[in-house]
């Protein structure tokens, strides 16, 4: 491919590197950015609009040019769309209109929505499009740039050009994980779920915990959280014959996996009045959703049997009617009445 440069701007005189142009300069941008500049691709050109992309680019990207976004894409051989999901098919559709794109270019996105269908309008003036997602949360500092090591890459692409985006997630020291483009929506749902609900449920139980005359929630949780999550992805890693694990489930611990009706009865008491004082609705609303998948994951699991699931759920749904109501039948569990090991085909 041939990419006017200005001078100074062209790529390392080493084999196989790109010259790159980072449009966006957000946490995962520049990051990114900085990430390709060490494996050994000079970042040509960077755009930054906020005085916070600016200041990130300066510190991650010290020396490279801020530009407008067409000019990026002008002097780059590997462009890296680092920009909103929302905003990805409009700036993608926009610099087709505008004759930016050049054919021979690398288009490379990290969006988690998309797959590689979003640069069909660069892909139809002959760019390479490659949709590549680092599965991590950014604080848009260099100390992301040693948790790159290991991390798994959502790469989809064309099948002719997939081995390029690998060795892309290669070099700066993740591992590639190919997804179809049809996966894209479940895997970004799994990751924001797993990852951004988790945040939300920490900040609920630290203002519990706040609440309950606790100086220092996040000093407490730390071990207790630590622990758990450590316990859940260790039963989620495949054996020795490639299988998966036994599933996160089978480390859960507390009232749901010992079938203590009682405390979690207690547990909508002490929430409910907590809410009513302070409130944060959304803690008894939450506890209750997560208490019930809990039990519901934990009978088809054969942790506890239908009976305790039955009180376990009819203690859940007194959250929102009052202790003793009578369960809605939707809350009745899969196998109540299949015995005491449960249905084995739920497991």
């Amino acid at each position: 491919m041939s990419v006017e440069q200005p001078p100074g701007a062209g790529p390392s005189s080493r084999p196989g590197r790109l010259g790159v142009g980072v449009v966006g300069a957000g946490r995962v941008g520049a990051v990114l950015g900085s990430a390709l500049r060490g494996a050994g691709h000079p970042v040509v050109a960077v755009s930054a609009v906020s005085e916070a992309s600016r200041e990130r680019a300066e510190a991650l990207l010290p020396g490279v040019p801020v530009l407008d976004v067409p000019e990026v894409v002008r002097r780059a051989e590997l462009v890296l769309l680092a920009v909103p999901d929302d905003a990805l098919p409009g700036l993608v559709a926009g610099l087709a209109e505008v004759g930016a794109w050049q054919a021979g270019q690398i288009a490379v996105h990290t969006s988690g929505r998309f797959g590689a269908d979003v640069l069909a309008p660069a892909r139809a003036m002959g760019v390479i499009p490659l949709a590549v997602h680092p599965a991590m949360t950014f604080t848009g500092t260099s100390l992301d740039l040693a948790r790159l090591a290991g991390c798994s890459f959502a790469v989809t692409a064309p099948s002719p050009v997939l081995p390029i985006g690998q060795a892309l997630v290669v070099e700066i020291g993740g591992e590639p994980v190919v997804l179809s483009e049809d996966a894209r929506g479940l895997y970004h749902a799994a990751l924001a779920h797993g990852a951004n609900h988790l945040v939300v449920l920490v900040a609920q139980a630290a203002e519990a915990l706040a609440a309950a005359g606790v100086v220092d929630p996040g000093r407490m949780l730390g071990p207790l959280l630590e622990a758990a999550l450590d316990g859940a992805l260790r039963a989620e890693q495949p054996g020795d014959a490639g299988q998966r694990g036994p599933g996160a489930i089978t480390a859960l611990t507390g009232p749901v996996r010992r079938g203590d009706a009682g405390t979690v009865r207690e547990h909508a008491e002490a929430l409910t009045t907590f809410a009513a004082s302070s409130g944060a609705v959304d803690v008894p609303a939450g506890y209750r959703a997560l208490a019930r998948a809990a039990t519901q994951r934990a009978l088809a699991a054969g942790l506890i049997a239908p009976a305790q699931a039955t009180e376990l759920l009819d203690a859940v749904a007194g959250m929102s009617r009052g202790a003793g109501s009578l369960q809605p039948e939707d809350d009745q569990p899969p196998g109540a009445d299949d015995g005491p090991q449960g249905p084995q085909e739920d497991a």
